[in-house]
């Protein structure tokens, strides 16, 4: 099968074109032929070993300290089953789906545990698109209702309300009810007001979406500020949950947690079924909706991440062994 590797970690240009021997399905796995592979910046941190300040060691250690442990990259993706072990019951071979993998997506085929974080296509999506929920929609869920405990009626703001988890936090946010301050740049603000900020905020006004609190939650997509800096801007009882772990972050966490009153937060977005089914339902109700900027074909893995580093594109990136298929 066609696949990506990359036996280093560093700058796009690690990942190579291979071919590799068809994976074999186990009792309880799934075979999926990938039709489309998320480019997010968490591929990107994994790609270039970028586990910043204290995740560093844990992070090399988990994946590999000079160079992944395992060559095939991709985590996000969506397809459809061809192969199913002679123990399960729970997909049957045509079924479309998505899910979130810790290493493999970027291949023609990928094995999947039947009972792990894998679920059906929501109706509607093209497989481009249901590829990049794993990411931005899975984290603005944990980060925005189960650990910032957004309510209806509170004020949240979004930092980095652009990017891939930004663009699905606008969405969720409103769709929980909650008025939505966005802070992104202007080249990137009517798409973001579109996808349902009431206010966005130009991220190069000095001070000016702190000025417009305070906020129930902070969102901080991009390590844009510490707790000390958003606290300020935190109405009594706020919280500032950071997708960022640093030591700061890590301190005012457990200091918070011990004194009460504005509260930091840290937290990681596993990937699971039952948390990609209710992501399926708020995309089938309208809540969620992906915005795509650019697909390549596999075998251009490197020019999708290249084009990722260059700047936010506004919208997901996705590389498709199909798409190299065909060409």
């Amino acid at each position: 099968m066609h696949a990506i590797v990359q036996h280093t970690y560093g700058s796009p240009d690690v990942l190579k074109p291979a071919e590799l021997p068809r994976p074999e399905v186990g009792p309880r796995q799934v075979l999926v032929e990938v039709h489309a592979a998320s480019v997010t910046q968490g591929d990107r941190r994994l790609r270039s070993g970028d586990f910043p300040g204290i995740t560093w060691l844990p992070g090399r250690l988990a994946m590999g300290l000079t160079g992944p442990r395992t060559p095939v990259p991709g985590t996000g993706f969506a397809g459809r089953v061809v192969e199913v072990g002679a123990e399960v019951t729970t997909f049957a071979v045509g079924d479309d789906v998505f899910g979130g993998a810790p290493h493999g997506a970027y291949a023609e085929l990928l094995v999947m545990e039947a009972d792990g974080p894998l679920t059906r296509m929501p109706d509607g999506l093209t497989f481009a698109e249901a590829a990049t929920l794993p990411y931005g929609a899975l984290t603005a869920l944990v980060f925005l209702r189960d650990l910032g405990k957004l309510r209806a009626g509170e004020r949240v703001c979004i930092l980095g309300a652009s990017g891939g988890v930004g663009r699905m936090a606008v969405q969720l946010a409103r769709h929980l009810g909650a008025d939505v301050t966005a802070v992104c740049s202007p080249a990137h603000a009517a798409r973001v007001q579109a996808l349902g900020a009431h206010v966005v905020v130009d991220r190069h006004a000095d001070g000016a979406w702190q000025a417009a609190g305070p906020y129930d939650l902070i969102l901080d997509t991009v390590g844009a500020v510490s707790f000390l800096t958003a606290r300020r801007a935190l109405a009594p009882g706020g919280r500032h949950a950071s997708l960022h772990v640093t030591t700061g972050q890590l301190l005012a966490a457990a200091w918070t947690a011990m004194t009460g009153g504005r509260r930091a937060l840290l937290g990681v977005a596993l990937p699971s079924a039952e948390a990609f089914d209710e992501v399926r339902g708020l995309v089938e109700t309208g809540a969620l909706r992906p915005v795509l900027a650019g697909s390549w074909p596999l075998a251009d893995a490197a020019l999708a991440h290249a084009r990722l580093e260059a700047g936010n594109p506004g919208g997901d990136l996705v590389v498709s062994p199909t798409m190299a298929q065909a060409a």
